[in-house]
């Protein structure tokens, strides 16, 4: 097995007239936690956009693979059923559907794609109930609308009860550590990283070391006005923490 799960070249992308990514290269390797850091208006949000198929954000240059498939080509939904999760930084409330459902609904897609059989609702309720204690959400939260009244933490919370429930190969948490308070950022953190296996990768979109402090990156990348200026490893969280981003 191929153990390269994303490959990006020279990625240029644009909202409307404005180019935002400017050549961005990046290999992901299957087991591998990346940091994407920056300042604001690098470009971090963009890279994940672009990822998960916004249709706003427009690539004019560049190819992305995702498991040897050419990601540009596929829908948001193929992605999403290929196995690519984007945890937002600002859930979006979703009125009038409740977890359940929406969780149903969504796997129910991603297993037709899969040309599986929908789950029994037996085993449906069951893996709901085992993911919902995962992440320590009370059994209540099934029947409460999408995000709607959920505090800040409730939200994250819940983006990572998703993710546990669709197993993703490729995770993108952007910025999910904002507005969290430290207890939150405990419980999201360790979601995350029960959920990674040798055959998943994640980025970890962030402009701080805290998050970092609790999902310990293999690889740091550093983004600024659209391009990777520089990749190491986890000491570069430090660096940053102490100097800023006008080091590099």
């Amino acid at each position: 097995m191929n153990d390269i799960l994303l490959e990006i070249k020279d990625l240029h992308a644009s909202v409307g007239e404005k180019e935002i990514l400017k050549g961005v290269n990046l290999v992901i390797r299957r087991g591998e936690i990346h940091a994407v850091m920056g300042p604001n208006g690098a470009g971090k949000s963009t890279l994940s956009a672009v990822l998960t198929g916004r249709p706003d954000f427009h690539v004019t240059q560049g190819s992305i693979t995702f498991c040897g498939q050419d990601l540009l080509a596929m829908s948001p939904e193929e992605r999403s059923w290929a196995g690519i999760f984007l945890s937002f930084q600002y859930p979006v409330e979703i009125p009038g559907v409740s977890i359940t459902n929406f969780m149903k609904a969504a796997i129910n897609a991603r297993r037709k794609a899969q040309g599986l059989d929908p789950l029994k609702p037996a085993e449906f309720l069951k893996l709901l109930k085992e993911k919902m204690a995962f992440v320590k959400m009370k059994g209540e939260f099934a029947k409460r609308e999408v995000n709607v009244g959920f505090s800040g933490g409730e939200k994250k919370r819940n983006e990572i009860f998703q993710m546990a429930m669709l197993e993703p190969t490729l995770s993108i948490l952007d910025e999910t550590d904002s507005g969290l308070d430290v207890d939150a950022l405990r419980i999201v953190a360790q979601g995350v990283n029960s959920l990674h296996t040798p055959e998943k990768a994640s980025i970890v979109i962030t402009h701080y070391q805290r998050l970092l402090d609790y999902i310990v990156p293999d690889i740091v990348h550093i983004l600024k006005d659209g391009r990777i200026v520089h990749t190491g490893g986890k000491e570069l969280v430090a660096q940053i923490e102490d100097k800023g981003y006008d080091i590099f």
